[in-house]
């Protein structure tokens, strides 16, 4: 543009001496004045044009997509990722995360196969209407396809999250819509550059049933720029999806779901210093959902199901060195009766001859990590982090009266591994999970695995 506005007089003078010449020949001097200035005219407005078009550019560049070397950073509880959007001015924003991982069985397979999965290829999109208002969704593609194979089922497409942001204050906004529940760790937080290990902690998956979304409205925000707060209304789990395994199969996942029921859901986050953070969360509400099953021809009620999960957290990192822990309880009131409206006899027949949904659930779990590339190439961009992860949890820790606590469901897990990140936004893992249950044998698993965001 400048070299442009540089050049326009230069031509001008050209312009001025040619007609001169034509004038002194014959043209008359005035008509050469008058054809000079029509083009000096012309050449302005081409610049007024050139200029707008360039704006435009700029802008639709600026709102179509926050850009790529802007560092990524969590933004109320989210990923990195699904953050990019409070970072946009207006308009479209586009990123995602991909993980796929290779899965080799060590000792007794128990009729297990080795297996190597694209888990998840996930897309983030999201539009930002005003600086106050904004939209943000997760579709997840699970598994590479959902036609089955001679080798597996299908997989899944899915909707995560989906809601709309009315940013009103740092200490008071609001969200509604299907939202991801703030408990844990990961909940929230699932990338793969956001956890150490191949797969996510098993607590974080059994006690907590992550990914876990529900249909909802609430409010967060930040107070005193220490301690960051989520509350939330969402519809209750459906406790037909209960059995001895954990709470995942009450997920409802925003499908046309049952909310005769619904529950509330807060957490707390402290930060006294930058390197530590302290916090908890409580979910509850009941989760029988008014329901009366017909079997054989008679009628089955689901009881209540008054429905707690809670939990507390903790995380230092400083200088390379990572701590994280985690504990969790699930309590499930009315567990005998649902038992019973689920078994097989004189019930659903969703739960097998035995089976039973415990009272209480049990989970822990604690992770050290360190980062070595800054002693072995200070300066460097690159992570290197060893691992190591030890995890217990419980799914039968009491069940109801007449049942026994099936001892498989009450497993150790020792993890140890590494993730090597080249780039901030690509990991490379490794792991071995030593995984003993109380009753029966599980298989170790030797696991390689890839991720990225974007």
């Amino acid at each position: 543009m400048n070299q442009g506005k540089r050049g326009a007089p230069r031509v001008a003078r050209w312009l001025v001496a040619a007609l001169a010449f034509f004038g002194a020949t014959g043209l008359p001097a005035a008509a050469a004045t008058d054809q000079v200035t029509a083009q000096e005219d012309r050449i302005a407005e081409l610049e007024r044009t050139v200029a707008i078009l360039a704006d435009e550019l700029e802008r639709t560049r600026r709102e179509l997509v926050v850009p790529e070397d802007q560092p990524l950073s969590s933004q109320f509880g989210l990923g990195p990722a699904a953050s990019k959007i409070y970072d946009l001015g207006r308009g479209l924003s586009v990123g995602g995360y991909g993980e796929g991982y290779y899965r080799n069985l060590v000792g007794d397979e128990g009729g297990e196969k080795n297996r190597a999965d694209l888990l998840r290829m996930v897309l983030y999109t999201g539009y930002k209407f005003t600086d106050s208002i904004l939209f943000n969704s997760e579709i997840e593609f699970e598994h590479a396809t959902t036609g089955s194979t001679k080798s597996s089922s299908g997989g899944s497409v899915s909707v995560e999250f989906a809601y709309l942001d009315f940013l009103l204050r740092d200490w008071a906004n609001l969200r509604a819509g299907l939202v991801l529940v703030p408990m844990g760790f990961l909940n929230e937080m699932h990338e793969p550059i956001t956890y150490f290990g191949v797969n996510r902690p098993e607590i974080e998956s059994q006690i907590i049933p992550s990914t876990w979304r529900e249909n909802g409205v609430g409010i967060l925000g930040t107070l005193y720029e220490q301690v960051d707060y989520q509350a939330f209304v969402i519809n209750g789990f459906n406790a037909r999806g209960f059995d001895s395994g954990g709470l995942r199969g009450g997920r409802q996942k925003g499908n046309r779901v049952l909310a005769e029921h619904l529950a509330f859901v807060a957490r707390l986050d402290w930060t006294p210093i930058q390197q530590l953070l302290v916090g908890g969360s409580v979910y509850h509400g009941n989760s029988g959902q008014n329901q009366d099953v017909s079997v054989s021809g008679t009628s089955v009620a689901i009881p209540d199901t008054p429905t707690t999960v809670w939990e507390i957290h903790a995380q230092y990192e400083d200088h390379g060195l990572h701590l994280r822990s985690l504990f969790t309880m699930a309590e499930i009131g009315d567990s005998g009766d649902l038992t019973a409206a689920l078994g097989p006899v004189g019930g659903t027949g969703e739960l097998a001859a035995g089976e039973a949904v415990a009272g209480e659930m049990l989970g822990v779990y604690g992770e050290v990590a360190y980062d070595l590339m800054p002693l072995l190439f200070p300066g460097s961009e690159k992570t290197l982090e060893p691992f190591f992860r030890y995890s217990y949890y419980d799914t039968q820790r009491n069940v109801p009266s007449g049942f026994s606590s099936d001892k498989s469901k009450e497993i150790e897990v020792y993890t140890l591994g590494f993730s090597f990140q080249p780039i901030p936004r690509v990991v490379i893992k490794a792991d071995y999970r030593n995984r003993v249950a109380k009753s029966g044998g599980l298989p170790d698993e030797f696991n390689l695995g890839v991720g990225f965001v974007f």
